[in-house]
């Protein structure tokens, strides 16, 4: 991506409502390419075919079909155009609101801000040794603003932190502003049609899913020179060999490929899932299917969430990955994943799809971690990883005891490509990379330990509410057992499940028998095998066992309850567990407390 040239001036001075405006004429001409084309095939073409016969006749038709797909193409194309500046305008909108408030909160202060973004503060203060006012200063921000926090030296003037602060915050906007004018102006500039609006059948796609733009034997070249079978050292390499101009046709016409490519460079996998993700909205809308309809959902809360100003203290979001396959796929990182020395990734589990559930709760457990990462290291950022398809409720809790490895061992492939990734286009010599299991997500990342030589780049592994990992002991990961940490809520009855081994032996009588078999206490406590291996938390498994609150009981006032299952990263309802767990992520391990075995 060039160097942003936008100034603060330029990006005040944007008229938002004039794209929205250009937006509508687009909007307009699609419109009456939509009218034409139903009149073509709904009148012309019917009464052609009822009244006429012959070569000519049929000649007609042939040419009336060229047309008709001619408008589809105009009314796919200025629809797109439409929805693109619409985006364009949102983005800089809310980077102009940011943008506006800091230099509000300027004026407010009576400082200066200078057309190069850098704050003037006055002198402020007393010294130490004669009491008089501090000198003042000015105040630039180092252009990473958004992606790695300040490093917390500044000068003693009170003022000097306020005015670093806002000093960042401009710059933060204006960058944010660049790279979005970057992105739509690529997007913009391959949204042409060729000369006489041939349109050849092989163009088309899905209309409310296709971007693409290219209109011959190009579009195949491009497409098939992505390299999807390469290593993601070979894939970083092959992205950066690329002139600009190839770059921004890659992005235009499949986004939903490069946005999901291990190895492309996060700030390019984000620019182009932002775009995949209106596709994929605009594909779905409309459909009436359970899975669309959830989809959907979880696909809107996401991009509501991208289009939200980011609030102070929390880091940026990245769109790492958005898939409508399967039972959905989405990668979200708070924190430059690229930039920061300390990554984290968060691999979810049972009953986990690309739902409102997922883009609410799971994404806020990457969130609150990526936060008490930061406070430990600013340099860190959290992601959470939906790149394979966990087990889904069937049966109430029965899901588990018929769950078997082979969406363990899938997405255990999948996520060690993923972190291979991250690790070559992390910009540190050496990150350090931690890989956090929750649920059937800890059986995923211990089917990862086991294929080929571990999961690459990570150098700590956390377990929470895990049943077995298909493992017996914690030096089988890969990482070294002190590198292994657990967290085991004493009401988690997943925590809890029993051996293969004992439901084969008759102390299940059903499906519900798992949650039976731990709400009764029917087990031997001496025993520590769970259903996908030895527990986690014993101390024949050998990990490093952190405190965690014991959470709800299993039956209370309130009847049956599981949410001792999924509060290990809530700050709120067990600060122990998630400052445990962000102490690892950012790279604090020998920090963190340990207790008993189970």
């Amino acid at each position: 991506m060039p160097t942003p040239t936008l100034t603060w001036a330029q990006l005040r001075d944007v008229k938002c409502a004039e794209l929205e405006g250009a937006a509508d004429g687009w909007g307009k001409s699609s419109n009456r390419a939509d009218a034409a084309r139903d009149r073509i095939e709904q009148q012309l073409l019917t009464g052609l075919r009822d009244t006429q016969e012959g070569e000519a006749a049929q000649a007609a038709v042939a040419r009336l079909r060229q047309l008709g797909r001619n408008f589809q193409y105009v009314y796919t194309e200025c629809g797109l155009l439409r929805t693109t500046l619409n985006s364009l305008a949102h983005e800089m909108r809310t980077q102009q609101r940011a943008l506006t408030e800091a230099l509000e909160d300027a004026a407010a202060l009576k400082f200066t801000v200078h057309a190069n973004g850098s704050v003037t503060y006055p002198a402020g203060g007393e010294g130490l040794v004669d009491g008089a006012p501090l000198r003042g200063g000015t105040a630039s921000s180092s252009g990473t603003s958004g992606l790695m926090p300040p490093s917390g030296l500044i000068a003693p003037n009170p003022h000097a932190a306020k005015a670093q602060d806002i000093a960042d915050r401009v710059c933060g906007a204006v960058r944010a502003a660049a790279e979005i004018d970057w992105r739509y102006a690529g997007i913009l500039r391959r949204l042409k049609a060729e000369e006489g609006l041939k349109v050849p059948a092989s163009t088309w796609k899905d209309a409310a899913g296709d971007a693409a733009e290219v209109r011959d034997a190009a579009g195949a070249y491009l497409k098939d020179a992505i390299p999807h079978d390469a290593s993601p050292e070979a894939r970083r390499d092959w992205w950066a060999g690329l002139t600009q101009e190839q770059r921004e046709e890659y992005l235009a016409v499949y986004p939903d490929q490069i946005g999901n490519l291990d190895g492309i460079p996060a700030l390019v996998r984000d620019a182009a899932n932002r775009d995949n993700l209106q596709l994929l909205i605009g594909k779905l809308e409309g459909r009436d299917d359970e899975k669309s309809m959830t989809q959907l959902a979880g696909l809107r809360e996401i991009d509501r969430q991208l289009g939200a100003a980011a609030k102070p203290g929390e880091p940026p979001m990245f769109l790492l990955g958005v898939s409508d396959e399967g039972n959905g796929r989405a990668i979200v990182s708070y924190g430059n994943p690229d930039t920061s020395k300390n990554v984290a990734a968060y691999v979810p589990g049972l009953n986990t799809s690309l739902d409102e559930d997922f883009a609410k709760g799971d994404l806020k457990r990457a969130r609150d971690t990526a936060i008490g990462a930061r406070y430990h290291d600013p340099s860190s950022a959290a992601i959470a990883w939906l790149g394979y398809d966990a087990p889904q409720l069937v049966d109430g809790f029965s899901s588990l005891a018929v769950a078997g490895d082979g969406r363990a061992v899938d997405g255990g492939a999948r996520l060690g490509e993923f972190t291979a990734g991250i690790a070559a286009t992390n910009e540190n010599s050496d990150p350090h990379l931690t890989a956090i299991g929750h649920s059937y997500g800890s059986r995923t990342v211990g089917a990862a330990t086991q294929q080929g030589g571990g999961i690459p780049g990570i150098d700590d592994i956390v377990l929470v509410g895990s049943p077995g990992v298909g493992v017996d002991r914690a030096e089988d990961l890969g990482v070294g057992k002190d590198h292994v940490f657990v967290g085991s809520a004493e009401n988690d009855v997943v925590t809890k499940m029993p051996s293969k081994q004992q439901v084969a032996a008759g102390a299940m009588t059903s499906l519900s028998g798992p949650f039976v078999y731990v709400v009764g206490d029917i087990a031997d406590q001496g025993d520590d095998d769970l259903w996908f291996g030895k527990d986690p938390a014993s101390e024949a498994f050998g990990a490093r066992r952190f405190p965690v609150d014991d959470g709800p009981s299993v039956i209370g006032r309130g009847g049956v309850s599981i949410d001792a299952h999924s509060q290990y990263f809530d700050p709120v309802r067990d600060p122990a567990s998630a400052n445990s767990i962000a102490l690892i992520a950012a790279g604090r391990p020998g920090k963190v407390k340990t207790e008993e075995y189970r």
